[in-house]
This record gives C-alpha cells, structure tokens and sequence, in this order.
C-alpha cells in the first residue's frame, strides 16, 4: 500500500529532485541549481532535464520528464516563462509533489493569466507549488542546496523565508559573512499557491529550527497566517521584516510582487498579538535571530549592566527603557554583590561601573557575579578602551564570561567600543558567534527581544470571545437596506444593530422633514442633539451638519434649516435622507470604537481617542478578532490617551469593562453578519465604572456586490 507524503514535508526533504531547465551553460541558473544540489551534498537523486540530453555534473540528462522512471518528489523550473505553463502540467501528469518555480515574469509584471492557470493545476491535482519568481530552497534535513545562490549555505538553526528573491540571496551571503548557519532558506516570490503558513506548518516542528526570520512584502491570506503564528511563536521565536511601511513603499512592494502591502498599522499590531519581533533593518533581524538561536531563556526579567565608563552605562540605561528592559535595584544586593570588583571611586548602583581602570580580572569578577547570583537573570556588559586595559586578555575574558554566563542559563549581551584593537576582537568573536556587538543599542536590542518574546509566552492567551448578539435581527435590517440598493446603513438603522448588539444609544428619531423633526422633539427628552443623515458626508461636523443643546421647537426649526443649508453648501451633490434627533448625552471620555472587514487578514477590530480629532490625533489600536478580554485589555493599554479612563485629576475609573465589551461585541457582528464590512462608533462617551457608556454616532458599511472591503 503506498503511504502518502505529505508534501510540504517532501518539500523540504524530497527523495528526489528534478531540474527542469538544467544546463551546461555557466551562465545559467539551471546550471547553477544542479552544481548547488551535488556541491551542497544532496543525499537525494537528482535529475536534470534538457531536450538535449547528454550529461550534467556526470548526471545523465533525461530529454523529459517522461524518460524517468520512479516517483518524483520535487521539481524545480527554470525555464522561460512562456513554457512555465506546460511544465507544470507534465509535472502534475508525472505525479511530482511538488514545484518550485524558478522563473520570473508572472503577477509580478502583470501576467496573472499564466499565474493564475498554474494556481488551478495546483488546487486540481493537489500538487504543491512554490513561486512563481523564487530563488530556490534550501533544507539542511536534505542537505539540499536548490537555489541559484553563489554562496555556500551552512547548516544550523536559522529559518528564513523571504518574498523577495533578490533580497533572499543577498541574505545567504550575509549569512556566510555573519557565520550564520541556516536550518532552511526558502523563497515565497508571489505565492500562488504555497505561502508562509504552509511553510511554517513545516517549521514549527522541524527540530533543527531555534528561530524564523522572515521577509514579507504583503500579506494574502491573513486569516490563516494568524493562527499559525501564534502556533509558532509559542514554540520558538519568529522575527519579521515587513517592507511597505510608507505609502510610497507600499505601492512599491504591490508591483515587485502583485500582492498588496496591507496597512502598515494593522500589519504591526497582528503580528504583536502573535508574539511577532518586529525589526527594523536586516542588521537588526539578524542580530536577534542569532541572539535568540542560541541563548538560553531569562528565568526572570531583571537585568544589571556591568561598564567601565558612566556614559556608555547611562547609554545602555536609556536603551533598556526603549526595548523594554527592567534594571535590577535592589542596592543593597547590588553591593553585596559587585563591591569585591568594583574600587571605592566606582558605583555598584546599576549600572555598575567598575571604572575606567578595570583589567581583565576586574571583568572576569564583575562578570562572574550576576552569573552566579540568584537575584540577576541577564547582563549587559559594556567595554570602552582605555590605555590601562590589558586589551590582548579582552577576547578570553569575553569567552571565560560568556561560557559562564550559559553554564548558569542566563543570556548576556556585550558592547565593545574602541579602535582597531577592539575592532578586531570584535569581528573574531562575533565569527565563533558570541553576542559581542560594536554600539549599545544592538546589545541592547538583543536582550530585550529576549524579554519581550518571553514575556509574550508568559502571559499568552489563546482564550476567545464571541459576545451574544441578536444576528438574526441584524441580518433582517441588512436584508431591508440591500433590497433598497443601499451599501451603508442609516442612523436609525445604525440605532437597531446597536440594540441587537446590546449595546446602549440614546433614544433618536429620524426625520424626513420639519414637520417630523418637530414631532420627533416633542417624543424626546431635552436638551436634543441633531445630525445631517446623508450617505455621503461622512464628517458631520466638518460639513456643519450638526446641532448641540436644541431646547424647543423653536430651536429644532432653526436647527433644521441651518444643517440643510451648511451641507447643501459643503456638497451640493450630496443626497440628505433627513436629520437624526438624539437626546444628548452627558459629557464623558469620548473614544472611538470600531470593526472591519480587512481584506488580508479578515475582522479587526480598533478603538482609541475618539471626537472630532481621531484622524489628527490617530491615537488607536488595533486587533484581530476573535480574541479575548485580555487582548481588548492590551488595545487599551497601547493608546497613549488610556490613563484617562484610569482617572486623572481625581476622577474615578472610567467603564473600562464595558469598553471591552463594546470592542467584542462590534468584533462578534463582524463574525456573525458577514455582509458587513465596517463599523464605527465615533464617539463611543465613557462614563464611571457605574455609569457605563453610550454609543452617540454610528456608522456601518456593508461588502459591496463585488465582494470586499475597501480596507487594504
């Protein structure tokens, strides 16, 4: 009976390889790709394939893929593209596994047609492919070098995948340079079929694997890039450089690869919720992968700084406030503890300065302390040049320090500073792969991706919420609004889904003319607020179609007419369904609170500092839902207005849980009714603990025909 390989894995340790393309032209990547496979020590069978035939490498060249007998695990492309189509359909006659398509010139110039035929071929027959417009892969399971690079590949523990191909390669140079050795390197290009998800579903068990870099320019499917990576990360450390974080840089990553950039300020928060380092430049990236890849993990989060010179040492203080990183102050352990290595002159605050005079020795006793101490669990060790310093004892006080330091299962990081003595140290140390780093801020940076990715374990939740909403009612308002050929609902209706929600709104009234309007004030209690209800102004208060504190009829006719005329002037186009009158609410902390249907990574949910100044301010959060109370609770603690619902100036606590509430329930219509597309509460008034919150102005989208939303 055969046994299924599951071809992801094959993928990553196929049995057997064939290169469509292969060639005995140096100048060729089909060339490249066999040397690589029989120089990197492929324990598999390779076949080359050539229309000429003859020999490859002392491999026989087989004319088509028809001449070979037996199964084929994988198959690399590189061929022109015009050809690409064919290949992959002999490959799925063949019963291949799996393809990696080499050759460029799909979505990513604006050929989706070819793209889109492969993808088909791909879901028909279930054979997987990777591409197009990839480098190749490499796997240290298969000792497999599938990739056109010019470097050789170590192994090791280091996973990259990268959407960028140019850049991959670039990265396995840097990698050699660096000394970092690689479990697996593995091209994503414009992921028509196989994407990150499918390739961390691999990693995340692959026991060679200590930490994951990767590059993304855009992201497709979210909704299934999520739980992956909270899969992952709860295993073992992911590290994400994201491209397309300006405007500009978006559109840019949109055409190299023909995927969208996303929003950056979702993108950010997604992947911290799922415990995503984020770095800021490759050098960085790099830095913490290494660092993460090999030290062992803080049993706490206390850290001491051990210098030689004050500046350096207030440096490294400042960079622990900005990565997060909590300086151990207990003094009187800290003398107990660094007073036998640190001169009276020095201080054995934190950070200790043991002086500019310190020798190798006086390290090697400052250092050996918090390896040993019980009430440290990290250090950074900070060394500037002096003329006094034995500089040829640097190199083994480092190791001696550093062996300690791991013997005791506590991470340390270093900071050298000096000339060209330093920095050749530095450079030979950093080649046996020991944390030593040229600037604090790298040193730094490194620990406190360690305590932030520990951290994120610590208090992981994976627990959700799904409020209890009346749905079936809601989707009956969304029924009527369609059947009008509407895509947004009124305020009125905007007023129901808020009370099949459960959440609580003023009493309102729409009215179509004066004479309702008037009506509709002598219904509600005073004093009244009213609103211009139109479908196309969406800032009321920028049009001047709203009206505060309306006492009598006297003032709703007045009101009436002013609202009608401001907006006619702001939008002479624009269609007035009527005004909303509402009993105003009391004065509170007013927030904005709201839901979409984001195309690439499905229901998020945000709030944040809410009024007429949300889009000057953008003092918001963001999450992807379903999540729990804890996340909600997070989003809050993220925006830099939040103290306010603490209570300031001796006000009480705000309705923190009934925030919480809110932003769950807005995520669970999203989850319920899938016809919506947006929700936004602005302002959501935020009274005392006792005296909950009312949501004042409400706007809900619905999916266009098409299909998705807007929000990219």
């Amino acid at each position: 009976m055969k046994t299924e390989v599951d071809p992801i894995r094959a993928l990553f340790e196929p049995a057997s390889i064939a290169v469509i393309g292969a060639s005995q032209d140096r100048k060729k990547i089909g060339f490249t790709i066999v040397k690589n496979l029989v120089s990197g020590g492929y324990r598999g069978t390779i076949y080359p394939v050539n229309p000429s035939g003859g020999e490859i490498f002392d491999l026989k060249a087989y004319r088509s893929l028809g001449e070979i007998d037996g199964p084929i695990d994988a198959a690399s492309i590189a061929i022109p593209a015009k050809l690409v189509v064919e290949a992959v359909r002999q490959c799925a006659a063949k019963g291949v596994r799996n393809v990696q398509i080499i050759t460029s010139g799909f979505s990513e110039v604006g050929n989706h047609s070819d793209e889109n035929t492969i993808a088909a071929i791909a879901r028909e027959t279930g054979m997987r492919v990777l591409g197009p417009n990839i480098f190749g892969l490499y796997s240290s399971s298969a000792s497999m070098n599938a990739t056109f690079s010019a470097s050789a590949i170590s192994p090791g523990s280091v996973a990259i995948l990268t959407q960028s191909g140019a850049l991959g390669i670039a990265m396995i140079g840097r990698t050699a340079v660096e000394n970092i050795g690689l479990s697996a390197i593995v091209s994503t290009g414009n992921k028509c079929d196989i994407d990150e998800t499918d390739l961390l579903g691999y990693l995340v068990d692959h026991e060679a694997t200590k930490a994951i870099l990767m590059y993304i320019e855009g992201v497709k499917n979210g909704d299934r890039l999520i739980p992956m990576l909270k899969r992952v990360t709860l295993r073992k450390p992911v590290v994400v450089i994201k491209s397309g974080r300006s405007k500009r840089g978006a559109m840019a990553a949109a055409s190299h690869t023909g995927s969208l950039a996303g929003a950056d300020n979702i993108f950010d928060a997604v992947m911290r919720q799922c415990g995503v380092l984020r770095a800021e430049s490759i050098d960085e990236a790099f830095n913490w992968c290494k660092f993460l890849s090999a030290s062992p993990r803080p049993k706490e989060m206390r850290a001491v700084i051990v210098t030689n010179g004050g500046g350096i040492g207030v440096m490294a203080t400042d960079a622990c406030e900005k990565y997060g990183i909590e300086l151990y102050d207990d003094q009187n352990v800290l003398k107990e503890v660094f007073s036998p290595a640190t001169p009276p002159f020095g201080s054995t605050k934190n950070p200790v300065d043991i002086t500019g005079g310190a020798m190798a020795e006086d390290y090697d006793l400052a250092l050996s302390a918090p390896a040993t101490s019980e009430h440290m669990d990290a250090t950074i060790a900070l060394y500037c040049e002096t003329a006094t310093f034995d500089s040829e004892n640097l190199s083994p006080m480092i190791r001696e320090t550093y062996n300690r330091h791991m013997s005791a299962g506590k991470p340390v990081t270093y900071a050298v500073v000096g000339g060209e003595s330093v920095e050749k140290t530095l450079m030979e140390l950093r080649r046996e792969n020991l944390p030593v780093y040229g600037d604090v801020y790298q040193a730094v940076s490194c620990l406190g991706s360690a305590f932030k990715y520990y951290s994120f374990r610590d208090e992981f939740s994976d627990s959700t919420d799904i409020a209890e909403i009346d749905a079936a009612r809601i989707n009956g308002i969304i029924d009527s609004v369609q059947s009008q050929g509407r895509s947004f609902l009124l305020a009125d209706e905007g007023r129901e889904v808020m009370e099949a929600a459960g959440i609580s709104v003023p009493r309102s009234r729409v009215a179509r003319s004066l004479k309702d309007a008037i009506r509709a004030s002598g219904e509600l209690t005073n004093p009244l607020v009213m609103k211009v209800v139109s479908r196309d102004i969406i800032h009321k208060s920028d049009a001047g179609g709203i009206a505060l504190n309306l006492e009598n009829a006297d003032e709703v006719m007045d009101a009436y007419g002013a609202i009608l005329h401001n907006c006619r002037s702001y939008d002479p186009n624009a269609v007035i369904d009527g005004v909303e009158l509402a009993e105003m609410a009391p004065q509170g902390i007013e927030l904005v609170i709201g839901a979409v249907r984001d195309v690439s990574y499905g229901p998020i949910v945000m709030c944040g500092l809410g009024g007429v100044y949300v889009e000057v301010m953008k003092d918001v959060s963001f999450r992807s839902f379903p999540m729990g109370r804890q996340d909600a609770m997070s989003m809050l603690q993220e925006i830099r207005s939040y103290p306010l619902l603490l209570g300031v100036r001796g006000e009480k606590r705000k309705d923190i849980d009934g925030v919480i509430d809110m932003i769950i329930k807005l995520g669970s219509i999203l989850i319920r009714c899938d016809r919506i597309s947006d929700i936004e509460i602005n302002p959501v008034r935020v009274y005392d603990s006792e005296k909950g919150l009312r949501a004042l102005d409400v706007r809900i989208l619905l999916k266009t025909i098409q299909g998705g939303s807007s929000h990219e």
